[in-house]
C-alpha cells in the first residue's frame, strides 16, 4: 500500500496518525507529523514518559542532554547527565510547547483494520469507552511493564519487585538483587549506601560488558572488601518469605532476604500488535517490519522506539528511537526515507 498525502486524504478519518505511547520516543513522532502538516494524536495507559516516571529517583541518564532533545527544542541542564527530574521536566515543556493532542490515562485495546484505515479503541481510567478512526497507526510502547520474569515459584509474593526507586526502605534488612546489568549494578550500590545487607545473584561470571563505567569501580571495591556479597554463575531456584534459594556451583543454597529485586530488564509488549495481526519473530522478538520505513506487515501500521528492537532493548534508545518519526512520516508523504543519525553513545539507565 503506497502511502501519498492524496491517498492519506481520501481515508475516511480526520486523523492522520494515532501513536500509541507517550514515550519519548511517541513524542518525537507526534511532533515529526505536525510539522510535516500531519494530524497527529498520542494515547497512553499513563502518563507523558510514564516510563521515566519508573527509574529510580536518583538515576542519572548514561546520555547527555542534546542527545535525548526533541523537535529542537534545547534540553538545558546545570550538569554533564541529566537527572529523572530533568527529563521529567523537559519532555512535560516540549509536551507544551508543540501543544500535542497527548491523551493520558487512555490505554489502547486493539487497533482493526477498517474502510482502509484504522479505528483504534480505548479505555480511559474512568471507564469510558472510545473509537478513533485513524488513516494510520503507530505503536510505540516502550517496555516498561512487562517484565523479563524468572518463572521461579514465589515470584509473585509481595516482597519481591521488578521496579527499583530507592534503598530507603531496606535499611538494615536483607535483600537480594537478581541481575548483572545496569539496573542491578545501581541497585545494589544504593541499597548498600542506605544501609542494607546486600547479595547480588547473577547467573554469568560477571557483570554485564555495558555496565556504566563510573559504576563499576565503586561496585568492585564494595564485593572486594565483602560489603556486598556476590553469587555468580548462580540462578534463582524458589523465593519464599524471608529466603531465596540459589542454585549455584556448589548446589542449593538458602539466602536471608526480606526483599528481593529482581533487574533482570523488560521486553516490549507486542501484544497490540499480534492482535492486528503483525507476525512476531519468536526468537527475537521483533514484529515483522521494514527497516527502513518501520511500516509493518500490516500496511499503515508502524512501529518506534524500543519495540523495533524486539527482545534487545539495548539496541534502540531515546538517543536513536527519537528519529524513527521522521521516518514513518516519509513513508505516509511519500518522500525518501532520511537517514538516522548513527548512534554516538549509547543510553541506558
Amino acid at each position: 500500500m503506497a502511502f501519498t498525502v492524496a491517498a492519506l486524504m481520501s481515508q475516511p478519518a480526520n486523523l492522520d496518525l494515532l501513536i500509541v505511547g507517550a514515550g519519548p520516543c511517541g513524542l518525537a513522532a507526534a511532533i515529526s507529523a505536525q510539522r510535516a502538516g500531519l494530524t497527529a494524536r498520542v494515547l497512553d495507559a499513563g502518563s507523558v514518559v510514564s516510563t521515566i516516571t519508573q527509574y529510580p529517583y536518583y538515576v542519572s541518564f548514561f546520555s547527555t542532554s542534546e542527545k535525548l532533545s526533541l523537535g529542537g527544542v534545547p534540553f538545558v541542564v546545570a550538569t554533564e547527565k541529566p537527572t529523572r527530574r530533568d527529563g521529567l521536566a523537559y519532555y512535560r515543556a516540549v509536551t507544551r510547547h508543540f501543544a500535542l493532542d497527548v491523551r493520558q490515562y487512555e490505554r489502547v485495546v486493539a487497533v482493526e483494520q477498517r474502510d482502509g484505515g484504522f479505528v483504534v479503541q480505548s479505555e480511559t481510567l474512568e471507564g469510558v469507552h472510545s473509537s478513533t478512526p485513524a488513516r494510520a497507526v503507530c505503536v510505540a510502547t516502550g517496555y516498561f511493564g512487562s517484565p523479563n520474569r524468572l518463572d521461579v515459584p514465589g515470584e509473585t509474593l509481595p516482597h519481591v519487585t521488578h521496579v527499583y526507586r530507592e534503598g530507603h526502605p531496606a535499611f538494615d534488612q536483607d535483600v537480594v538483587v537478581v541481575g548483572g546489568g545496569n539496573s542491578a549494578a545501581e541497585a545494589a550500590l544504593d541499597l548498600w549506601r542506605a544501609g542494607a545487607r546486600v547479595t547480588l545473584v547473577h547467573f554469568g561470571p560477571t557483570f554485564d560488558k555495558k555496565i556504566k563505567p563510573w559504576v563499576l569501580p565503586d561496585l568492585q571495591n564494595r564485593m572486594k572488601e565483602g560489603a556486598i556479597g556476590s553469587r555468580w554463575n548462580s540462578r534463582v531456584a524458589s523465593i519464599e518469605p524471608g529466603f531465596v534459594a540459589i542454585r549455584g556451583p556448589q548446589g542449593v543454597e538458602r539466602v536471608e532476604a526480606r526483599f528481593v529485586y529482581v533487574m533482570t530488564g523488560f521486553a516490549p509488549n507486542t501484544e497490540l500488535l499480534r492482535a492486528a495481526g503483525v507476525p512476531i519473530d519468536a526468537t527475537t522478538g521483533i514484529p515483522a517490519h521494514d527497516p527502513e520505513t518501520l511500516e509493518t506487515s500490516v500496511p499503515g501500521l508502524f512501529i518506534a522506539g524500543v519495540v523495533v528492537a524486539g527482545f534487545d532493548a539495548n539496541k534502540v534508545f531515546i538517543e536513536n528511537g527519537r528519529f524513527h518519526g521522521d521516518r514513518i512520516v516519509a513513508r505516509l508523504l511519500g518522500r525518501p526515507v532520511p537517514p538516522t543519525p548513527r548512534l554516538s553513545a549509547e543510553l541506558d539507565t
